[in-house]
Order: C-alpha cells, then structure tokens, then sequence
C-alpha cells in the first residue's frame, strides 16, 4: 500500500493534468465562436448534476451535521471562489494562450501558503521554500520563452488569469478546515453545486436559450467532465492527504501538461527554455513530495 503523502501525490498530479485539458477545450471551443460565458455556463451546466448527486446523498450516521455558518462559508466559497476564479480565468484565456494562462494561474501555490501562515499560521518548511524556488524559476523560463505571445490585449488577460489565481489561492485555504471536518467529498460537491448555480443563471441571463453549435456543446461537456468534476475531487483528496500548501506545489505539474496539449491541439510553440522550465517545475514537485521538513 502506497503511504497516505505518496496517494495524495498522485491524486493531485493526476488532477493537475486534467484541470490542464479545460484551457485547451475552450481555447477549440473559441475557436466556434463561443463567448467565456457560453463555455463557462455550459461547463458548470455538465459538472451540476455529478456535483448535487454526491452534495445530496444522505449523511452517514458519524458524518457532523453542517452549522449555519458553515452553510455561509460553502456559499463565499463557491460564490466568491470557484465561480469567481472561473470567470476570471475563463475571460483572461480569451486574450492569452494556453499555454501562458496556465503558467500565470499556477502562481496560486505562492498565494496559498501566504494565506494558510497568515490565517492558520502554518509554518513553511525549507523542502517548501526549496519547491517554490524551483517550480517558479522553471516557470519563469517558461514565461520568459513566451514573452512573444499575445496581443494588444495580453495585459488584460495575464491579469484577469492572475486575479483568478487569488480568488483560487483563496478557495483552496478557505476550504481546508471544512474538509477536515466533512471530507474532501461533500465539501467539494457543496461548493461546486453554488459556483455551478451561479455560473448557469448569468448564461441564461446574459445569453438565454439562442443555438449553440454541435462542437461547442461536446467541448464543453468535456470541460465539465474531464476537466472539472474528476479533477475537483482529485484535488479535494488529495488536499486532506498533503494539505493545501503542499497539494498546491505540487500541483504545479499542471503547467507541463498544458504546454503539451496545448502544443498538440493548438499548435502552440515548444521552446528549449520551455522545455528547461517544465523540468525545474518537476524536480521542485519531487522535492515537495519527499516531506514536511
């Protein structure tokens, strides 16, 4: 049996890689003519159902019953979390690659540990500083090969990816201590069923019942599927295993599968500095896989 930090690992690296196919499937669902709204409603619309399934199951008879401010924390943290995070990284991937978006959104580790020592007072161990100093000098190179990509507008979109990765940094932390207490299970299908419901409302306000093409809404589902609800419960469980700091570190991998996808489905350039970047990111995932130290 593998050891409850090597199955935390795995799980969050298997996460990081389909959370990386969700910029490829909206960058082809741009491609058709939909709009970030149309594919962010349409992802949620497919996540839902999975989501309120595991959400509504009867609780087990050692399970805690939620508390009112419990109630009020799962609804900040999928309204002015996931959802939020979503929207912003959904309308910076209009403007920015694949490739680049994902770079910039997996600064949220940083974030994270910043918030857990400043709310949990979490300390940060050499092995964490030591990943950090490696996983982002790799994607520095990344961002450096890059630099050439994007247009009038890639300001704006490298800060609404960024924005997004606050607001994601902020669900990760927040999120930890209702985990403990409920399981990555219920916790992760409580928040996503308020960012899915939020998410569907403003597409059919802002979009309502118009056609949308074939390609789009098999995008989309795959968005939803592959790269939010597998991925979302990966990532819970693998939080409870490792810990927020941690499980964010090493997600970081998610940069490298993204570049490769992109690479593939888009056709977006593979540089040597790139290439050098994606192993930096992964020597500093083995290193903050080896411990707490």
């Amino acid at each position: 049996m593998f050891k409850p930090s090597t199955t935390g690992a795995l799980m969050v690296v298997l996460s990081a890689v389909c959370f990386s196919a969700k910029a490829v499937f909206a960058k082809l669902a741009y491609r058709f003519g939909a709009d970030p709204t149309t594919v962010l409603g349409l992802r949620m619309a497919f996540a839902l159902p999975f989501f309120a399934l595991v959400a509504m199951r009867p609780r087990a008879p050692l399970e805690q019953a939620m508390t009112k401010r419990e109630l009020l924390q799962f609804f900040v943290l999928g309204s002015f979390g996931y959802y939020l995070a979503s929207l912003f990284d959904f309308l910076g991937l209009a403007y920015v690659s694949a490739g680049l978006e994902r770079l910039i959104l997996f600064l949220y580790p940083t974030i994270v540990i910043a918030f857990n020592a400043l709310f949990y007072r979490e300390r940060v161990g050499r092995r964490l500083w030591q990943a950090v100093v490696l996983g982002y000098s790799g994607v520095g190179l990344v961002v450096w090969s890059d630099r050439a990509i994007g247009g009038s507008n890639l300001a704006l979109g490298s800060g609404l990816v960024f924005l997004g990765a606050i607001v994601y940094a902020f669900y990760l932390s927040g999120s930890q201590p209702l985990i403990m207490r409920h399981g990555s299970m219920r916790v992760t299908s409580c928040v996503l069923v308020v960012a899915c419901t939020i998410a569907i409302v403003q597409f059919l306000l802002m979009r309502g019942l118009q056609p949308i093409s074939v390609e789009v809404i098999w995008l989309a589902a795959a968005t939803g599927v592959v790269a939010t609800v597998i991925p979302a419960f990966l990532l819970t469980a693998g939080i409870k295993r490792l810990g927020a700091s941690r499980a964010s570190l090493i997600g970081t991998a998610g940069p490298v599968s993204t570049l490769l996808l992109a690479h593939e489905f888009l056709d977006e350039p593979v540089t040597w500095l790139q290439l050098a970047g994606s192993a930096l990111v992964l020597l500093g995932v083995f290193r903050v896989s080896q411990g707490r130290g």
